[in-house]
This record gives structure tokens, C-alpha cells and sequence, in this order.
């Protein structure tokens, strides 16, 4: 693609240069290199702004500007992020035959789901440019060191790892040596183990691997209306000057609130979800399934059990929200009682968020007619978005992601650091039903 065709695409997306540059992870001074002839459009960008532009949901072009690979899938939000930056999965691996069910729901037509993904071969996974992975955290236990010191045997941190599923990354990085890696996990991943574990994952990520290595905590309320702090680790095979702590993220404080993601009488009714048995003469778009409102049985429980924590000094209790609001975290319990994510009704006990509204929060419905498939049922998917990630943070980082792996597989092209993301959020709904 030349110039004039490049800044065609821009235009006919609607953008700016400077609003470009954001969309497609590289910088503005980039761009306007690209524009002016002086240097050829890169094939990531170029891909990006027809994706966007032709409002595909998950198809991806064969000539995709680079390839990863999906680890411990879940329902593909972690792959979701990568797509929006042009990139195309080539191998996915999920246990969960309930996940793998809304996984190919939503991406049909692809290649087949590894089940357990300690029982592939590295040889079998294909050649990708980046590894993508929310590894569940295990603790690491230390009997295995012990046993090789006893034999006077030397160990590194990958032995420390054996028989945790983080191990199965470390296993498949070292066989593949992708350009580069992205890890997500719970905040608490610090912590755990008095900082031993975090410190075991970098150690072997840096020391036994090679790998440059840069981790960073972020709250997803800066673009969806839940505060959910997740860590990510980032890691590249050569050192392109990556640095977390350089990047600039939107502000938890200024973020959506919970009526950008509530049902709304304007928008296209879901029968299972915003029609309920006696919608039959009413105006049915307006009207809430039944079966998300609480029963005076679990209500008064659940305000029971506040009272009594409240008395004895805890903080335990459930979570009452207004549309003004933010929430907190959904968690994969949220099928037993809702009690972190409760909305208020008027004149009724509160309700739980509908799994189309759980996608909205989670980001995996962008707007009010983007609508993901949910093939599972209610609790089936409440757990799969309570483990799942913000997706629009994933394609953050892949935004600021992208000009570092094309820098690895295109050395000779000049790369920026991409334009901080705008502060705008987006509208709430009109009359959003609570």
C-alpha cells in the first residue's frame, strides 16, 4: 500500500493522524512518514484500519502483520485484544469444554481447541510471534529444589516450576522463542507466597529464558465500569526499550459508569435476558427478565450476613450499585448470589447483572449492537466472564505492544512509542434499567 492509498484508509475510518496513530499503536510522526512517502506503510497498521473499517467481529486476514498463539483461552479475550491490533491466532488451547463452547461460538470457522495443554507437544504448536497466556496461579512448591540440592544438583528457576501449569508456558517459550509474550494474572500474584512466586516467574522468565521482562498492575475502571486490578508481564526476545512503568493507562477515577453497560428500553430486545413471562402488552424492550431480580429469601440473607460482618469489625458484605456507579470486581462466583454486583431497583429487592450485561462490563460487547455469542448457560457464563479479562486493557497493551514486535520482526523500520490513549470514555445510556 503507498501513501495516498494509507491516508485513504485513514480517512475513510474517520481519523485524524493523531487519533490514527492511537488506533494502530505507532506514533504520529510515524504515521506522517508513512503519509508523505517517506517511508512504507506497516502491514500491522494497514490491517488494523480495514478491520476497523469493514466492522469485522472475528475474521481475520490472512496476511495478518503477525501471529500468537492462546494459552489458557477462556472465551478468547486475551485474543479478542490481539486482533484489534492485526494480529492473527493460529493455536489456541482451552480445557474447559464449556469455555471451548463460547470460544468457537464466537470464532467460527478457525482451527481446532487443544484440551489440556500439558498434554501437546511444543513440537506441535506452530512457529508464532507472540505467546499469550492467564496461567492460573499454583503455588510452587519447593520440595523439588530441596531434592536437587540434596544431590548436590544444579537448578534454575524453571525447576522450581515443574508440575505448575505456568511451568507449560515456560516449557513452550523456550521450544519456540516467540518475539514476545503476554501474562496475565490476579493482582495478588505479587504477593503470593511473601513474593516468592512472582519472583520465581521472573527468574525464570529473565534468567533461564532470556527474556526483557516488564510487569505492571492495571485497573480496568479506567474503561469499563468495574474496578478490576489484574497484573500483566510483558516480555520481548530482544530489547526494544519496553517499559510498563512508562506507559500511560486510563484513570480508574474518570472511567464509565455501570449506565453505559445496563439494559436500556432503547436498545434491541434479547428475550432471554430483557423479556420476562408477563412482558405480553407491555413495552417488552423495557422490561427485565424476572429471574435477575433476588428473592426475599436470598435478600434478606445476604443483608443478614452484612449486619452480623459489620458488627464484628469486617468488611464483609454485599456490593449495592446505582447506574452512577462503578463495581467491583466480577468474580467467577458471581452465579451463587451476585452479592459483589447487585443493582438497586425501585420499589424491588436488587437484581444481578444478565450475563449480556456481564459481557458488556467484562468489554467483549463494545457497544449496544456488538453482541458477543453466549451459547452457555446462566451460570456457565457467569463464571467464564468472572475469569475472563477487561478485554479493551488487553487491546491497550497490544496497542503498546505492537510497534515492539514489528521491531523485532522488521528491524530496519522506525518505530515510535504509540499516542497515549484519549481520556474520553464512552456515553452512558439513555434510561438505563436498574
Amino acid at each position: 500500500m503507498d501513501a495516498e492509498e494509507f491516508q485513504t484508509l485513514r480517512e475513510l475510518n474517520g481519523l485524524s493522524i493523531d487519533e490514527a496513530a492511537h488506533v494502530v499503536g505507532f506514533g504520529s510522526r510515524t504515521i506522517r512518514r508513512w503519509e508523505n512517502g517517506q517511508a512504507k506503510p506497516q502491514k500491522a497498521a494497514v490491517e488494523v484500519l480495514k478491520y476497523r473499517l469493514e466492522g469485522r467481529k472475528a475474521s481475520i486476514p490472512e496476511a495478518a502483520a503477525f501471529t500468537f498463539i492462546d494459552l489458557f483461552a477462556g472465551i478468547g479475550g486475551m485474543r479478542r485484544g490481539f486482533e484489534a491490533v492485526g494480529g492473527r491466532c493460529i493455536f489456541t488451547s482451552e480445557w474447559d469444554e464449556y469455555a471451548q463452547r463460547t470460544y468457537r461460538a464466537n470464532f467460527p470457522d478457525d482451527h481446532e481447541i487443544a484440551g489440556d495443554i500439558t498434554q501437546v507437544d511444543a513440537d506441535d504448536i506452530p512457529e508464532h510471534d507472540v505467546l499469550l497466556a492467564g496461567f492460573p496461579c499454583q503455588p510452587f512448591s519447593i520440595a523439588g529444589v530441596s531434592k536437587l540440592n540434596s544431590l548436590g544438583r544444579e537448578h534454575g528457576f524453571m525447576n522450581k516450576t515443574q508440575g505448575t501449569l505456568f511451568f507449560e508456558v515456560l516449557r513452550i517459550l523456550k521450544a519456540r522463542r516467540p518475539a514476545a509474550f503476554l501474562l496475565e494474572n490476579v493482582k495478588n500474584l505479587k504477593s503470593h507466597n511473601k513474593g516468592d512466586t512472582f519472583e520465581t516467574i521472573l527468574g525464570a522468565l529473565r534468567d533461564d529464558l532470556g527474556y526483557h521482562v516488564s510487569a505492571h498492575v492495571v485497573d480496568a475502571a479506567g474503561y469499563v465500569p468495574q474496578h478490576r486490578e489484574r497484573i500483566f508481564i510483558v516480555g520481548f526476545r530482544e530489547d526494544t526499550g519496553f517499559d510498563f512503568g512508562k506507559l500511560e493507562f486510563r484513570d480508574p477515577k474518570a472511567g464509565p459508569s455501570l449506565e453505559s453497560i445496563l439494559h436500556s428500553p432503547d436498545e434491541e430486545p434479547e428475550s432471554h435476558f430483557t423479556l420476562s413471562a408477563d412482558a405480553e402488552g407491555a413495552n417488552a424492550s423495557s422490561v427485565l427478565n424476572t429471574k435477575y431480580t433476588l428473592s426475599d429469601k436470598l435478600w434478606n440473607y445476604l443483608q443478614a450476613y452484612a449486619a452480623k460482618h459489620k458488627a464484628a469489625g469486617n468488611g464483609f458484605g454485599f456490593g449495592l450499585n446505582t447506574p452512577d456507579m462503578r463495581s467491583r470486581t466480577l468474580s467467577a462466583r458471581y452465579y451463587k448470589d451476585g452479592s459483589e454486583i447487585l443493582i438497586k431497583q425501585s420499589g424491588s429487592n436488587p437484581r444481578r447483572l444478565t450475563p449480556r450485561e456481564c459481557a458488556r462490563l467484562m468489554g467483549f460487547d463494545p457497544d449496544r449492537e456488538t453482541r458477543m455469542e453466549i451459547p452457555v448457560s446462566d451460570t456457565r457464563a457467569y463464571k467464564q466472564f468472572g475469569n475472563a479479562v477487561a478485554v479493551p486493557v488487553v487491546a491497550e497493551v497490544a496497542r503498546y505492544m505492537l510497534p515492539h514486535i514489528m521491531r523485532i520482526k522488521d528491524p530496519g523500520e522506525l518505530f515510535e512509542a504509540p499516542t497515549p490513549p484519549p481520556t474520553s470514555v464512552p456515553e452512558a445510556a439513555p434510561h438505563a434499567i436498574a
